[in-house]
C-alpha cells in the first residue's frame, strides 16, 4: 500500500510539474507581449492571444496579473532572452529560444542536454542559413472558406496558406506580421497561436532511429523551466506517425 500511495505521490508530482512548466510557458508569451505593446488586450493582438491561451489551459488570475505586471516593469528579475544554436545527431539543426536570468545556468543545462543526446552546441549564427524568422499564424477553419481566406491573407501580405486537418496555418516574413494581425481581427478570427518563429528553409531526411533520437533530445530541452521553444529540421515521414 506504501509503494503504491508513493507512486501515484510520484505520478502526480509529475504532472504537476509538467502543467508548472506549461504554465511557465504560456506566461512568458503574456509577459513578452505586455513588455512589446502595453497591457491592454484590446490595443494588443499577441496579449490576445496569449490571455486566450491562459484561459483554455486554466492559468490562475493571480498567475496572469503578476505576469502582466512583471510586463509592464513591476517586477524586474533580471531574465533576458537568449538562444542557442547546434546539431543533434546525424546533423539535424536544433534552434532552441529561452529565457533566464542565469545565462551560466542555462548554457550548462543546454549543453549537458545536447552532449548526453550525441549533439552538440554551436556557435551564434551558425544556423542563419537553415532558420529563417517568419511570422506565422494558427486558427481553426470553422465556417471559413479557404479560397476568400486564402485571398485576404494573400492581399495581407502572407506568402504561404495551408489547410490541414480543419486548421490553417499562415505564414510570412516576419514584417508583415502587424497587417496580418490586422487582417485577422477585421475578420473577427482568433488564432490560437500567432508569434514570430524560426522556420526551417531546409529539411533533413532521418531514420527512424535519428528522429526518436531528436525527439528524446527536444523533450529534455523543453523541460527545461529555462527554454521556451525548440526548432528542427527534421523532414517528417508518414511512417513515423506510428511510433
Amino acid at each position: 500500500m506504501g509503494r503504491k500511495w508513493a507512486n501515484i505521490e510520484k505520478k502526480k508530482g509529475a504532472a504537476d510539474k509538467l502543467r508548472g512548466q506549461m504554465y511557465t510557458k504560456i506566461l512568458f508569451e503574456v509577459t513578452k507581449a505586455v513588455k512589446s505593446a502595453g497591457p491592454e488586450a484590446g490595443a494588443n493582438f499577441l496579449l490576445k492571444v496569449a490571455l486566450e491561451k491562459c484561459r483554455k489551459n486554466n492559468v490562475p488570475k493571480d498567475n496572469i496579473d503578476r505576469a502582466i505586471k512583471k510586463g509592464m516593469g513591476g517586477e524586474d528579475d533580471g531574465y533576458q532572452d537568449i538562444n542557442y544554436e547546434g546539431y543533434g545527431p546525424n546533423g539535424v539543426a536544433i534552434f532552441v529560444e529561452a529565457s533566464t536570468n542565469n545565462v551560466t545556468r542555462t548554457i550548462a543545462n543546454v549543453r549537458n542536454y545536447f552532449n548526453k543526446n550525441n549533439g552538440s552546441v554551436g556557435t551564434t549564427g551558425s544556423l542563419q542559413f537553415v532558420f529563417t524568422r517568419k511570422a506565422v499564424f494558427e486558427l481553426p477553419q470553422g465556417e471559413l472558406d479557404e479560397d476568400d481566406f486564402t485571398l485576404e491573407m494573400i492581399d495581407a501580405g502572407a506568402e504561404d496558406i495551408e489547410l490541414e486537418d480543419g486548421h490553417f496555418e499562415v505564414s510570412g516574413p516576419m514584417d508583415v506580421f502587424g497587417t496580418i494581425s490586422n487582417k485577422l481581427e477585421e475578420l473577427n478570427i482568433s488564432p490560437e497561436e500567432a508569434g514570430l518563429v524560426q522556420v526551417p528553409q531546409n529539411f533533413k531526411e532521418v531514420t527512424d532511429e535519428t528522429y526518436l533520437s531528436i525527439m528524446k533530445l527536444s523533450d529534455a530541452l523543453e523541460s527545461d523551466e529555462d527554454v521556451i521553444k525548440v526548432y528542427h529540421n527534421m523532414e517528417f515521414q508518414e511512417h513515423f506517425n506510428d511510433l
